[in-house]
Order: C-alpha cells, then sequence, then structure tokens
C-alpha cells in the first residue's frame, strides 16, 4: 500500500513501531488481539488497527503540499478535512479558511471566492451541486480533491445500480458530510433514501410489506429521500450502500432485513430481481478498526480510552462498541486527563462533555484498553498513553516494553 508524506508532529515515537512489527508479522490481518505494553503498575491493552487510514493519510499530504506549494494565495476548505481537532486547528493556524462547518452551516459566502482561490475537497468529498458552484465560479473541484478513493467506490457502486435501476438506500447519517455528498451523487441516476439504523430499516420494512400506513413514510423520512420519490415506484428494486464511516455489522443487520423483507414480498426466486448484493461498499479500515476492537473486548480490563474527534463517527462507533463491555472515556487529545483522579470525556448521547472522578482505580496492576479512531494522530495516542503513566511510580521504561511487546508478538 502506498505511503504517504504525512508531518513528523503527527507520526509516533513508539507506537508506530508496534504498528510496523505487527504488520510484519500479520500481514493478512489475520489476528485481531490487541498487543499487551506492560509497564509494571498500569498495563495497555493496544488494538490491532487504529489511527490514521489511507484516506485521511492521503488528504492530510495533500492538504500541507497544496498549502507548500502555493504562498501568498488564499486557501479555503469546504469544511473540515478529517474530524480531528487538532488536524484541522493546525491548518486554520497556517491560514487555512473553512468555507462550512460539518453539518453544512455556511461560514464564509459563495460570493467571496475568487477564481484564482484555492479550495480542497475534503476527504468525505462533496456534492454534485456545490462541484457545478465551483466551476461556474472558475474553481476546478477536482485539482485539490482529498475525497477518499473508498467514498468514491460507494459512489461508483450507486451509480451502477442506479443505471440497473435500483433504488439506493444509503446507511448513513444524514447531516454527514460523506452522506450527503453521497446522496448527490446517487440522486443523479436513481431515487435514494437515508436510513440511520436498523430501528429505521425495521420501519422501512413494514411499509415494504404493506404493515404500516405509507403515509408514515412521508412523515418519518423527511428530507431524506430524493425528490418524487413515492413508496409506489421507488421501493420495488432496492440496493444498500453506506456511510463508509458506520458500522459495519449495522449495515450488515440493515441489507439482511430488507433482503428478507423482499424475499417475503417477491418469493426467494425472485430475489435478484428486486435487491442487489452491495457487501462490497464496507471500508477496509472502518471493519479493521471494528474487528480490532471486538479483539480487543475479549480481554478483560479496568476501563478503555478512546481518542478521536468528538464529531468523529467512526470514533463514537468505537465508543459504542466499549461501552457495551466496560467503562469508556471518549476524550480528543491528552488534555482531557487532568490528574490521576479527574479526567473530562464526552458522552456522546448527550454530546456533552462530563467530569469524572477517581477514574484510576486504586488496584495494581490497572488494566487499560486505549485505541483511537480513523481520524487521530497516533502521536496523540503516544502522549495518551504517557500522561497516563506519569501517574504511576516505578514503572518500567517504553524502550524496554515497546521491544518485550514486539518480541512477543512475533513469536
Amino acid at each position: 500500500m502506498k505511503r504517504f508524506d504525512v508531518p513528523q508532529f503527527y507520526k509516533s515515537s513508539f507506537i508506530s513501531r508496534i504498528k510496523d512489527s505487527r504488520k510484519l508479522n500479520d500481514p493478512r490481518k489475520r489476528d485481531f488481539s490487541p498487543t499487551l505494553l506492560d509497564f509494571g503498575p498500569a498495563r495497555f491493552f493496544i488494538a490491532r488497527h487504529f489511527g490514521f487510514c489511507y484516506g485521511v493519510e492521503n488528504a492530510i499530504e495533500i492538504s500541507y503540499k497544496t498549502l507548500e506549494q502555493n504562498p501568498g494565495k488564499r486557501v479555503f476548505l469546504l469544511s473540515e478535512m478529517i474530524h480531528n481537532p487538532g488536524v484541522n486547528s493546525d491548518l486554520t493556524d497556517r491560514g487555512v479558511q473553512f468555507i462550512m462547518d460539518t453539518s453544512g452551516r455556511q461560514l464564509i459566502d459563495w460570493n467571496n471566492l475568487q477564481p484564482e482561490d484555492i479550495v480542497i475537497i475534503p476527504a468525505f468529498g462533496t456534492t454534485i451541486e456545490i462541484q457545478n458552484m465551483l466551476r461556474e465560479k472558475g474553481i476546478d473541484p477536482y485539482r485539490y480533491n482529498t475525497t477518499c478513493p473508498f467514498v468514491e467506490k460507494v459512489w461508483n457502486r450507486s451509480e451502477q445500480l442506479g443505471n440497473e435501476n435500483y433504488t439506493i438506500i444509503i446507511h448513513g447519517k444524514h447531516n454527514h458530510e460523506e452522506t450527503r455528498a453521497t446522496f448527490s451523487h446517487s440522486i443523479q441516476n436513481s431515487p435514494a433514501l437515508i436510513l440511520r439504523d436498523i430501528e429505521e430499516a425495521k420501519i422501512l420494512s413494514s411499509i415494504i410489506l404493506g404493515n404500516r400506513d405509507k403515509n408514515d413514510f412521508y412523515k418519518l423520512f423527511a428530507g431524506k429521500f430524493s425528490k418524487e420519490f413515492t413508496i409506489e415506484n421507488d421501493l420495488d428494486k432496492i440496493g444498500v450502500v453506506n456511510q463508509t464511516t458506520m458500522l459495519a455489522s449495522e449495515t450488515d443487520a440493515i441489507a439482511n432485513l430488507l433482503k428478507e423483507t423482499v424475499i417475503k414480498r417477491y418469493g426467494i426466486e425472485n430475489l435478484k430481481d428486486h435487491f442487489a448484493d452491495t457487501r462490497d461498499t464496507l471500508c477496509y479500515a472502518t471493519y479493521d478498526n471494528q474487528e480490532a476492537t471486538y479483539g480487543l473486548l475479549n480481554y478483560k480490563a479496568d476501563f478503555a480510552i478512546v481518542v478521536g474527534g468528538y464529531n468523529s463517527s467512526n470514533t463514537s462507533h468505537i465508543v459504542e462498541l466499549c461501552e457495551e463491555k466496560l467503562e469508556t472515556y471518549f476524550i480528543s487529545s491528552e488534555e482531557k486527563i487532568i490528574s490521576p483522579t479527574q479526567i473530562n470525556h464526552f458522552n456522546f448521547h448527550t454530546k456533552q462533555e462530563v467530569v469524572t472522578e477517581n477514574y484510576l482505580l486504586d488496584k495494581n496492576p490497572v488494566d487499560i484498553i486505549l485505541t483511537s479512531g480513523a481520524s487521530c494522530p497516533d502521536a496523540v495516542v503516544d502522549r495518551v498513553l504517557q500522561k497516563i503513566l506519569s501517574f504511576f511510580e516505578n514503572t518500567r521504561s517504553i524502550e524496554e516494553v515497546i521491544k518485550e511487546a514486539i518480541l512477543r508478538d512475533g513469536k
């Protein structure tokens, strides 16, 4: 796989050595068990797979090179390049301006843009409407395009389905940049509908089977379906694609439910005429991160720390998985770890930061699960681990522990 030129300050001083060792010893990712770092009074279980993915590294490389190669020019990003506050803050410190926030709210008027300005398309991609508007202003939307290739893969699959007269069912968050972009691309060729979760899929299933008033559809899914969408004409042939950062298991569950719904309505002998198998749109990094989280949760620990941006979809799903098994603290950086007795962390259910006292249990050793989302630099994970270690006495050296872990993982 291609190696990207990511700024040195995002790179890890020791976590990367563990990752490189695991890749060398398990290139096909057959082993999702964590790496144990035993410092004595504190032990960390490090996920097999986490941190920057292909799409994020690609976006970072293009963005920083664009800044270097265009001194004196105004540089804009359509919205956050990735959902990580540190990365976005560094870009704004270097002069990059954001045109919209993550929900699509306008921060800079389109009329302020000039043909000589540079506009970077974020990793999530953008809508056809915005692409066309940029062209009208004399700005090439593809020149500085960091759209993740796995997002584009979803668009290509949607186009293929649309050309075969399937309606596109998108598993995603309707206000997320990527889902808005996927919806825009999908409706160029077919009707489209966005489903948030399995509960909404169950509602859709009951409507397809005629077990629920069709008027409920237009009320419950308002703003989530394409123009002139009708349940009479547009639910006859369906295929499911996804926002690449959603839970892979939930996308599978939604696809399976709708497949069974189609079988009930049309019969298994007619399945292929009414349902398209689209499981090939799942992002490898999202899948690997989630499988690595399941691998972590097979090990007994006292609590988990998940590091990433609070508006990061893939990170919130990792938190969701961890919360099912143990106390979990979702933090954006080491700065949220205030002291041995206090941690500030994000409750993604209430969308608020909360304070927990006495999170470090009075036991020896303390076992901690540590992982991060796909948009979190490994350097931040390094600093989180080091911050926690600083609260303990008589810990083994990082160098000694890393060497031991690499030797153990290689066996």
